[in-house]
């Protein structure tokens, strides 16, 4: 039997990909017994963070290109982002409600598929295949027995950006248009520069919730909180979430622009693009209505950081991500310190794809280093002291790539 700890992106690929082809699976996720501290709802793959899986340009963006593959792979959580997307440029962004309810009857319905809504806190010592794919809230006690089993883990802060209702936006301040582009999938919140400085100065003043063992060396760099870049020099919002290049109303150019990003598919709301944070919430509601166009915003989901936790998989799990010391026992998702939401999954299908060719007699496989998939697994697989990687062409030369093979020549190969 197969267990399936967790009903996350990576989890939740590998139970389809495994049920899709006969195999039974336990699927075990513990909320809404347990809460995660992140979550908002018990349905499976629920997006915490942003509901934008990145780029889909796989010429020039590396998270594009791992789309691409994945795709090819057949992946069922890629199948699913595309038929729940909304606008979002050039970025895979999705009504993440649509997109999670969807994946939880999937699986739910399934025959293959046996949902126990419970914690696992162990492992036990039977003969059973387990996944560990907890994800980066893992509970404390299943994390504890996993540092005593393998040796301790490791962790970074990471933080959740606000959400507003649209109807409470201010129209006549606010103009809908994308970067560099045709296309009105953005609203922009523009500001004059003595608006900006007033706003930074509110920012770098504000009073944040006091967090245990907060270090910003541990915050990752695609997701520091927005008062920490404020913080980080006066210009460092226009270089970064509030940069006003490419942007314009009617020929006129701002000194900062805010942009909000749809959060569902009516579009009744709008998430703050980059404004991950750890103010207090009545401090978020006093400086998001500093912002022109939303004086009279409607805060409806408060940003939060929490502590995203993963095991070091060198020394710890071999080039299959399968443990060394219990073979029975595979991890995938960001435990494995992999970060992003197509990074999981990509680290999912690997797994699954292993499983597989484990069942049918076949020795477990790596992938090509020349594909993003096979590049970012293989680093992560071999490195020390791992900071959270997520797909880049730093990994893999961009001139060099190769094309993936299809899932069943893998399934095939010897």
């Amino acid at each position: 039997m197969i267990h399936v700890v967790g009903a996350g992106l990576a989890g939740s690929e590998i139970a389809f990909q495994l049920s899709n082809r006969g195999y039974d699976v336990f699927l075990h996720e513990m909320r809404p017994t347990v809460e995660s501290g992140v979550h908002k709802s018990a349905k499976f793959a629920e997006l915490v963070c942003s509901n934008s899986l990145k780029s889909l340009d796989a010429s020039r963006n590396a998270s594009g290109l791992l789309k691409k593959e994945l795709e090819k792979l057949g992946s069922f959580v890629l199948k699913v982002a595309r038929k729940h997307s909304i606008p979002g440029g050039r970025a895979l962004v999705v009504d993440r409600e649509a997109f999670s309810e969807e994946i939880t009857e999937t699986l739910e319905s399934s025959p293959h598929v046996v949902v126990k809504r419970e914690e696992v806190k162990s492992i036990p010592r039977d003969e059973d295949i387990w996944v560990i794919a907890s994800g980066p809230a893992t509970s404390d006690e299943l994390y504890k027995w996993l540092e005593k089993e393998f040796g301790k883990g490791a962790h970074f802060f990471d933080a959740v950006a606000p959400v507003v209702l649209a109807e409470s936006i201010d129209m006549s301040k606010a103009f809908f248009a994308n970067r560099y582009e045709e296309g009105k999938d953005y609203l922009n919140c523009p500001m004059e520069k003595e608006e900006y400085i007033a706003f930074r100065e509110a920012l770098i003043h504000a009073e944040v919730l006091p967090i245990e063992g907060f270090d910003r060396k541990l915050l990752f760099s695609r997701c520091q909180p927005i008062e920490e870049i404020a913080r980080s020099g006066v210009d460092a919002m226009r270089y970064g979430p509030l940069r006003p290049v490419g942007l314009s109303k009617n020929g006129k150019r701002y000194y900062a622009v805010v942009q909000l990003r749809r959060d569902n598919s009516v579009g009744s709301l709008y998430n703050l693009v980059g404004f991950q944070t750890r103010l207090k919430w009545p401090e978020q509601e006093r400086i998001i209505h500093m912002i022109p166009g939303l004086e009279r915003a409607k805060v409806v989901r408060y940003g939060v950081m929490h502590a995203n936790v993963y095991l070091e998989p060198f020394g710890i799990m071999d080039n299959y991500f399968r443990a060394k010391k219990d073979k029975r026992i595979f991890f995938a998702g960001q435990i494995t310190g992999v970060e992003g939401y197509v990074e999981s999954v990509a680290s999912g299908f690997f797994v699954a794809l292993n499983l597989i060719r484990i069942l049918n007699g076949k020795k477990p496989i790596t992938l090509p280093k020349k594909t993003m998939i096979g590049a970012l697994l293989d680093y992560v697989s071999r490195t020390p002291n791992l900071n959270p990687m997520y797909a880049n062409f730093g990994l893999l030369k961009k001139d060099e790539a190769e094309e993936l093979p299809s899932f069943e020549e893998l399934l095939l190969e010897d």
